[in-house]
């Protein structure tokens, strides 16, 4: 599990009901309202979108809560452990790792390598596999921040239902104060489900979006140093120039600390 985004829920939904009082919840609790904005928001999105791309994009919102199984430094310790058995027993003899795997993108690549493809051949097909999973995740985002921006609109709608409701009534003036209420809570649950939820989830989307097509580049250069017969600690090299300063000390150190041991 994602640990920041549920962190994340878990704080803001604590000072939203904090600030309001627990004994006050039940003012701010108005079933209509939910249905205009909560109803209002997904039907505007189906409108605006496709049934295909809102089904695929659930599969892609699964990862605002799931840790990323690929670490950067372990695929680069397998890319140069691969290299190293290239240089030595030869491209074919890397057939053997290729059920091992787990990662289908990186097993993908190995075989195509093993076959003896083109290395041009090679980067297009990977290339365009990545470029479709982008793709995906872009659509993701891009119903996220729809959604961000529907809620609120339909909060203001359902805050202009309940004023006409309430300028029908003016001749009971008790009922003018509740009426005010309820139309204000339907633009409050927009404002809170835009900036609370699908605005922050889309943005998470786009970070982990970012952190996958890196992972999917360190394969693709490490494939085809392998393919090219490149030099261990050259490939190495070349891998590590894709990982943030933090990352690579961080590298280091483990590197330092594994020579010592040894020594």
């Amino acid at each position: 599990m994602d640990s920041a985004t549920l962190i994340g829920l878990f704080i803001g939904t604590f000072f939203i009901v904090t600030g309001i009082g627990v004994s006050q919840l039940g003012v701010f609790i108005d079933i209509p309202s939910v249905l205009i904005v909560v109803g209002g928001t997904v039907a505007t999105t189906f409108c605006n979108f496709s049934l295909e791309a809102i089904k695929g994009s659930g599969k892609v919102w699964k990862k605002l809560f799931v840790e990323a199984k690929t670490n950067p430094l372990e695929i680069i310790a397998s890319l140069v452990s691969f290299a190293e058995k290239a240089r030595r027993e030869g491209l074919l003899a890397l057939e053997d790792d290729v059920e091992k795997l787990d990662d289908e993108f990186l097993k993908k690549g190995i075989q195509l390598v093993v076959d003896g493809t083109d290395p041009e051949l090679v980067k297009r097909i990977l290339e365009t596999e990545m470029g479709y999973l982008s793709e995906r995740h872009t659509t993701g985002q891009e119903i996220l921040i729809s959604m961000g921006a529907y809620a609120p609109a339909f909060g203001m709608i359902g805050t202009l239902i309940g004023l006409i409701l309430m300028l029908g009534k003016l001749d009971d003036p008790s009922s003018i104060g509740p009426a005010m209420a309820t139309a204000l809570i339907t633009t409050m649950y927009g404002a809170v489900m835009a900036n609370f939820i699908f605005l922050p989830m889309s943005g998470k989307l786009k970070q982990k979006s970012k952190a996958e097509i890196m992972i999917k580049e360190i394969m693709v250069e490490g494939l085809l140093s392998i393919q090219a017969g490149d030099n261990p600690r050259i490939v190495e090299e070349k891998l590590k120039a894709f990982l943030p300063p933090s990352m690579r000390a961080a590298k280091k150190e483990v590197e330092t600390g594994e020579e010592a041991a040894e020594e």
